[in-house]
């Protein structure tokens, strides 16, 4: 059976949506994983704002200054308060994993809550969940329980 004009035209149409459509989620794919990875980008300096209970945090002591930089190379360090702080730290998605963060001792009694609270929940070897929005960064507990907020220098 011969094929006629009007089947060769209907073929070559079938393949070229295909094609379009295939580009056309390509692209798609492409755009949803550049922004991701963009939401996931925590380098950079932060200031606590809030710690402690997930449903109702504890607003950081004022006039404190409080920083916790997280750089390029997996890095983190900072102050929360009176001592300073630092250790590894590794994203993957929406998680974040810190190795074992190392700490100055001094004894600060006006702080030392809000020290213990916000390092604890930076866990060792353990996934913790974070969001990022705009210039916020919440960093959560493994159980849900207790919540780091921090916003963009």
């Amino acid at each position: 059976m011969p094929i006629s004009v009007r089947d060769n035209e209907t073929k070559t149409l079938e393949i070229k949506m295909k094609k379009t459509f295939l580009f056309a989620l390509a692209a798609i794919l492409l755009a949803l994983t550049a922004c991701s990875n963009a939401s996931t980008d925590i380098t950079g300096e932060w200031k606590l704002v809030s710690y402690g209970d997930a449903a109702n945090p504890t607003p950081a002591i004022p006039n404190v200054d409080t920083s916790i930089h997280f750089d390029s190379n997996g890095q983190m360090g900072g102050n929360v308060g009176c001592n300073s702080f630092g250790g590894n730290y590794e994203v993957s998605g929406d998680t974040i994993v810190f190795g074992a963060v190392m700490s100055t001792m001094m004894y600060c009694e006006e702080t030392s809550a809000q020290e213990q609270a916000v390092l604890g929940i930076f866990s060792d070897s353990v996934k913790l969940p974070f969001q990022t929005t705009d210039s916020r960064l919440t960093i959560t507990s493994a159980d849900g329980s207790s919540v780091v907020n921090l916003v963009r220098k």
